[in-house]
């Protein structure tokens, strides 16, 4: 046979994997998952030291041929994956973790195998439905109307620009460079990032001061506003926080929203971490207000527990989505008129995209959503438990006590400022992170530097906070006792 003929040899194609052979990838691969997955709780929490040697000695150009794929799952799980922040574990307490669920991972397969196109209603009709299904949930949960739309995208930060660009369009129109946008201090640099995607001049981004319980300042941004109007400039959109990743604060919504309201301002709420916590009563009541945004964004991948790489934005007015990117063109199928049916190319600035809808909708057909609803009051009351135990700790200070299941804490000695303080707050810290049980991180608040818990893992129970806290008091009286 020659070189040419095997170009239509089906048999000799190494790329058309025969049954047997799917079935004994898969194999191998689930005989490597189960046992880390079975594991995770003894597994450190992270483990990244002498990880940049492992990514050095990784660094090689693209293969000629194949590898054995023993090795290849050798490469992967023995040396890569191990080096890492463990985000998957239960001590993962750091940032606002995603647990991502096997059950996802198990739809990832089955979507990317069929690999049908969602990008239009015409190509995979039943498949844009139940991914259009998913977004009408999360649309319920936040409590939009039924003329609300929205896109699931691969995380917050694009939702963001999404939804910054559909603002710019609502309220500017073709000319903006006159516009201006209002976040906060404590808002997530996305937003500032999206922005200035968006074409709004850096200048042109009011990051305005938070009060002291890291909200934004009401008065500050009324005085911005009209500031702004004065000097010829058009206020157009506000950014609010549903739950921000400093200290999970909650800006004023209904404030916001009737301030929006009145100056015409475009009202959009990044609630990544926290919208998700109205499917629960203390949640709906901490997010009162959200339904009233004109766009919010939601990380399916924090609140309800999926793989990295699931977002979304949603849209009070989703003909607005539609107005900002709905183009079309000669080559494509038809376009649904239907307002019933949506073809997700003219919502949202993709036109190839993954279906990312099942890794959502099959979970939660699996379990409902009581089960995750469940989950979430499991982690607001490990935060609020935390919260209260790390009181009773002689020198721990909150800084931010928990509207959600993230908080904030600083530790303060008698007779320790400055320096040396900053020094012993970043040594306890480190101390806990060492032990490898658990993995938390701090920030800066008023340039004070403080520590964060974040409780936000399916995987994460009572038995391994209690671990942190141990840990934390542990800390704190080695180092006053040295």
């Amino acid at each position: 046979m020659t070189a040419k003929d095997t170009l239509f040899d089906r048999a000799s194609n190494p790329l058309e994997l025969s049954p047997e052979a799917m079935r004994q990838l898969v194999d191998a691969a689930m005989a490597r998952l189960v046992p880390l997955l079975e594991s995770l709780p003894r597994q450190p929490a992270a483990d990244t030291e002498g990880g940049v040697e492992v990514a050095r000695s990784l660094i090689e150009s693209a293969p000629e041929s194949g590898r054995p794929l023993d090795e290849i799952l050798d490469l992967l799980f023995d040396k890569a994956v191990p080096k890492s922040f463990n985000t998957a574990g239960p001590g993962y307490l750091a940032y606002i973790p995603g647990g991502g669920l096997f059950q996802s991972a198990v739809a990832d397969l089955m979507a990317s195998s069929f690999n049908r196109f969602t990008g239009v209603f015409a190509a995979a009709p039943a498949l844009a439905q139940l991914e259009a299904n998913v977004v009408r949930w999360f649309a319920d949960i936040v409590g939009y109307p039924p003329e609300s739309r929205g896109i699931l995208t691969p995380g917050g930060s694009i939702a963001n620009w999404i939804g910054l660009v559909t603002a710019r369009r609502e309220r500017l129109g073709e000319a903006f460079h006159d516009g201006v946008v209002y976040t906060s201090d404590q808002s997530h640099h996305s937003v500032l990032k999206s922005a200035i995607l968006t074409g709004f001049a850096e200048s042109r981004v009011r990051r305005l001061p938070s009060d002291s319980s890291q909200r934004l300042d009401l008065a500050a941004l009324e005085r911005a506003i009209r500031a702004d109007r004065a000097a010829g400039l058009r206020p157009a959109v506000v950014n609010a926080n549903a739950g921000t990743t400093n200290t999970g604060a909650i800006d004023p919504l209904p404030e916001l929203a009737d301030l929006a309201t009145a100056e015409g301002l475009w009202l959009h709420v990044d609630a990544a971490y926290g919208g998700f916590f109205a499917m629960t009563e203390r949640g709906r009541d901490a997010l009162r207000g959200l339904e009233r945004a004109d766009s919010l964004v939601l990380d399916p991948h924090k609140a309800l527990f999926l793989p990295y790489g699931t977002g979304a934005l949603l849209v009070r007015d989703g003909e607005a989505l539609r107005r900002t990117h709905g183009l079309r063109a000669d080559y494509m199928p038809p376009i649904q008129d239907d307002p019933d049916l949506i073809d997700f190319c003219e919502i949202s600035p993709e036109l190839s995209r993954p279906f990312r809808g099942l890794r959502v909708w099959l979970p939660i057909q699996m379990h409902g959503l009581d089960a995750f609803r469940r989950n979430l009051d499991e982690k607001l009351d490990l935060a609020h438990w935390a919260a209260d135990e790390l009181e009773r700790i002689e020198s721990v200070r909150l800084v931010a006590r928990p509207r959600l299941s993230l908080l904030a804490f600083r530790i303060e000695p008698p007779g320790l400022e400055g320096e040396p303080l900053e020094a012993f707050n970043r040594a306890v810290l480190d101390g806990v992170n060492q032990r490898g049980q658990v993995y938390l991180t701090g920030t800066v608040l008023d340039g004070r530097f403080v520590l964060r818990i974040c409780v936000l893992s399916f995987r994460t129970h009572r038995d391994r906070v209690d671990t942190a806290l141990d840990q934390i008091r542990d800390e704190i009286e080695q180092r006053l006792s040295a």
